[in-house]
């Protein structure tokens, strides 16, 4: 095992490398408009999982995963040329879920906003199901002696008789 700081610097290099060879290296025409979102690195340095989005349709994605797949040989002979590693990792190419996660997302907050919008016309017309305000007050004992009609000092002078 490696420290963690080498093997995270190691991917970040690796992205760099792998973005660069899929910009000028690859003439495949099913490489789509590709976009590496992620490296990460076994602990061993022998392995490299590259994730990918790819901006189109479905199809479009498709097309581009099988491109990357067939170009493995060439980023993995790029990637061996521009690292400073004895052993050249092993790549593998995984297509990142960030954009149906950003979609998933984006329809759970409209569906937040449209509840919201409807208890907020809900609260229009509600009306309090006790005092408006329920919480307790100190009690003033003073005004409440005296509206009773008690007095301290009757009670004091009759104990020191």
């Amino acid at each position: 095992m490696v420290d963690a700081a080498r093997a995270a610097k190691m991917a970040d290099r690796i992205k760099v490398i792998v973005a660069k060879t899929l910009e000028r290296g690859i003439r495949d025409p099913r490489l789509g408009f590709v976009t590496i979102t992620d490296v990460r690195v076994t602990g061993d340095l022998q392995h490299a999982s590259v994730f990918f989005t790819v901006y189109g349709t479905d199809e479009e994605r498709i097309d581009s995963a099988a491109a990357l797949k067939s170009a493995t040989g060439l980023v993995r002979r790029e990637v061996g040329k521009n690292l400073t590693a004895r052993l050249t990792p092993s790549i593998e190419f995984i297509p990142d879920g960030i954009p149906e996660n950003a979609a998933l997302i984006d329809s759970l907050l409209t569906e937040a906003h449209h509840r919201d919008a409807s208890i907020g016309s809900l609260k229009k017309d509600a009306k309090y199901a006790g005092d408006e305000d329920p919480y307790v007050k100190p009690r003033d004992y003073a005004a409440e002696e005296e509206a009773a009609g008690f007095d301290d000092d009757a009670v004091y002078e009759s104990k020191d008789d």
